[in-house]
């Protein structure tokens, strides 16, 4: 008789240097020493993220898994470094042969290694963002597309559609009916634009940034040897911020994983804010279903903020339907509730937060250590400008400061000309917009409009406009259709009242054909078309242009003073957008201009799934807030065509028991001597 003899598999004792059930909590540890075989690890807000996947590689090496079998993908170099950092400090010893970095770090490594088989030489380059933009317009040029006749999109708008497509996995026809509905119609030209310059790129033997994950993926999909090799080499594959992966690298992770599907991945789908640049919430929500038996870790415990702030992130994420259910757990002892603020205006909202800052600095924390963060950049206009009369000193962190856009400082350039004829700078900014106009020309073009303009004086009721007419024979022929469109659009804006009305200058501005340079120039049109119109909302509060100039010029000097020296050591309030605070804390949060149709966004209002998008980043601002959150919202703001309107509570504010807040209703005091 025979039967089957099971032999158990052997191994001696290992001896660990680190005691993980005393270094972690619970969950921590539960993930951290998880047997291999994919894993989803979904870590909270503030809950040791960090710590958890460094402990995980640690553990690994300890088990006696060699460092260049186990692969960290992370989204930053940044990140990359510090874990393996914290590694070595835990080990002791130096990880060199463990493969960690981006995905594209990761990537370019292995295309080196394997590019002759798709088509390449070992030694292509890498072009950087100019470079493609440079090539494109080179593949553009030499078409047979008139693109003035067309209105067609500039090479580095038409980048963005090809990035956007091919990290979406999407056809050009539906990136654009997606993203960029303006330019449907001109769709089967972008299309064989961008076969033209993939065949560029392959005959140049150069690669762009999307070419280190495309090609990755059609390497590890076409050529099984290949697969195969990493396969076997990846037995451990960690993944950082796995919400925030996209289409390409969801199926890189997947052809890695193979037959073993050792995969951890880690993130919270509750912080998923990135889909307008590609990422693809689905990844991190159907890990389950991509891989049949995955164990689920939650990790819950809060390390940042108080029970109370907890609270209110707990009720804040709870509406959303599409997500894993979680409970964020305080660490902290309990602090005071969250404020919701309730202003008049904008303008008393930036009152309120000014002096709510300086009393909070009086009574021990530094303006650094707060923060202020909204849903777009053009919420914080008011602010700027209170912070700026108070002498309040803040640092912008959401990029490019809002007053010094290229799109605004444009706009205001129209306003500067009229009411001041002789400002060389606002002249030259607007006339270099015109075709077959460089330095030379616009110098030329500036000493003889100034010659006809100062001919015209004091008589002429429209100096500008009849002096734009009169240098009109010193313009390029190309420029010579844009040129009539640019005297018209001065004729009209020097004209009474409307020369002192700068809300309504800006509107004729986008009307005569800003709005179309906007649409051509620009891949995120509809954002900065948004940032102009409330640019014109911000200007009905001044009485003349000239105080709107005043004004202006008073916040971006200031704010170029404050970019000078935000690596100095001042104490300064930090403003920033949700988006670029994410991964962020800060002692004290305010979250202003909290209105239905602004945050949550009037686009996110007619899809599901942006609706849950949008409270997933409410979810995010409020846990960035260890310590004091204030929320607020005016009651009333002005609006282009129907003066002061009122303004309904964010839909995610009436979502929140109210006993879970105080509710501070805003009181002015005069002063009387």
């Amino acid at each position: 008789m025979s039967r089957e003899y099971v032999l158990n598999s052997f191994r001696p004792p290992v001896n660990l240097q680190i005691d993980y059930a005393a270094e972690l909590n619970e969950q921590q540890y539960a993930a951290v020493t998880a047997a291999p075989g994919p894993a989803l690890v979904i870590a909270g807000a503030g809950s040791g993220k960090t710590r958890t996947l460094t402990y995980r590689v640690a553990f690994l090496l300890e088990q006696g898994i060699p460092a260049d079998r186990i692969l960290l993908l992370t989204f930053t170099n940044k990140a990359s470094k510090e874990m393996m950092r914290r590694v070595n400090d835990l080990l002791g010893s130096e990880l060199s042969s463990l493969w960690g970095g981006t995905f594209h770090s990761v990537g370019h490594r292995i295309l080196r290694r394997n590019a002759e088989k798709i088509g390449y030489r070992k030694d292509f380059s890498i072009m950087d963002a100019e470079d493609a933009k440079d090539l494109i317009g080179t593949v553009l040029g030499e078409s047979n597309i008139d693109v003035k006749e067309t209105r067609f999109p500039k090479a580095d708008n038409l980048g963005s559609m090809f990035s956007m497509a091919v990290n979406t996995r999407k056809s050009i026809g539906e990136t654009l009916s997606q993203f960029y509905d303006h330019f449907s119609h001109l769709a089967p030209l972008i299309a064989g634009l961008q076969v033209k310059y993939q065949e560029r790129k392959r005959a140049a033997n150069m690669m762009d940034y999307d070419d280190l994950l495309v090609l990755w993926l059609k390497l590890l999909q076409e050529h099984e040897d290949v697969r195969t090799h990493y396969q076997r080499q990846f037995q451990f594959i960690l993944v950082d911020e796995y919400q925030d992966t996209n289409l390409i690298q969801g199926e890189i992770i997947d052809a890695l994983a193979g037959p073993h599907k050792n995969v951890m991945a880690v993130g919270d789908d509750s912080q998923s804010i990135y889909s307008w640049r590609g990422a693809n919430f689905r990844n991190i929500l159907d890990f389950p279903k991509r891989y049949p038996g995955a164990n689920v870790y939650k990790i819950e415990t809060n390390y940042r903020s108080t029970p109370e702030i907890l609270q209110l992130a707990n009720a804040a994420i709870k509406a959303n339907t599409e997500q894993f259910e979680k409970q964020l757990e305080p660490s902290r002892k309990s602090g005071i509730k969250p404020v919701l603020a309730v202003c008049g205006d904008a303008s008393e909202q930036a009152r309120f937060v000014a002096q709510r800052a300086l009393e909070l600095r009086e009574e021990g924390t530094n303006l650094s250590d707060m923060c202020v963060l909204y849903r777009s950049h053009f919420h914080v206009m008011e602010l700027q400008m209170e912070l700026t009369q108070r002498n309040i000193p803040y640092s912008i962190t959401s990029g490019i400061r809002f007053f010094e856009q290229a799109h605004i400082k444009d706009v205001a350039c129209w306003l500067r000309l009229v009411a001041n004829p002789q400002d060389e700078l606002a002249f030259k900014r607007l006339v270099l917009f015109l075709p077959g106009v460089g330095g030379k020309a616009a110098e030329k073009l500036w000493r003889n409009f100034q010659a006809n303009y100062q001919a015209l004086l004091p008589g002429d009721k429209l100096p500008l406009a009849t002096a734009l007419q009169q240098t009109s024979k010193d313009v390029p022929k190309k420029g010579a259709v844009e040129w009539a469109q640019f005297t018209a659009t001065v004729s009209q804006i020097e004209t009474e009242p409307i020369r002192e009305q700068p809300s309504n200058m800006i509107r004729v501005v986008l009307q005569a054909g800003y709005e179309d340079y906007l649409k051509r120039e620009y891949a995120n049109y509809k954002q900065r078309l948004e940032e102009v119109e409330q640019f014109a909302t911000f200007a009905l509060q001044f009485e003349n242009t000239t105080d709107f100039l005043s004004q202006l010029s008073l916040l971006t000097n200031v704010e170029a003073e404050s970019a000078k020296a935000n690596d100095d050591d001042e104490d300064r309030l930090k403003l920033s957008t949700i988006h670029q605070a994410k991964g962020l804390e800060f002692d004290v949060v305010f979250l202003i201009m909290l209105c239905d149709g602004l945050f949550p966004s009037s686009r996110s209002l007619d899809r599901p799934e942006a609706e849950e998008e949008e409270r997933r980043l409410f979810y995010v601002a409020v846990t960035r807030a260890k310590n004091e959150l204030y929320l607020s919202y005016p009651l009333i703001r002005m609006a282009q065509g129907y003066g002061e309107s009122m303004q309904q509570p964010s839909r995610f504010l009436n979502e929140l028991p109210k006993e879970l807040r105080d509710e501070w209703t805003l009181r002015s005091y005069s002063s009387y001597y």
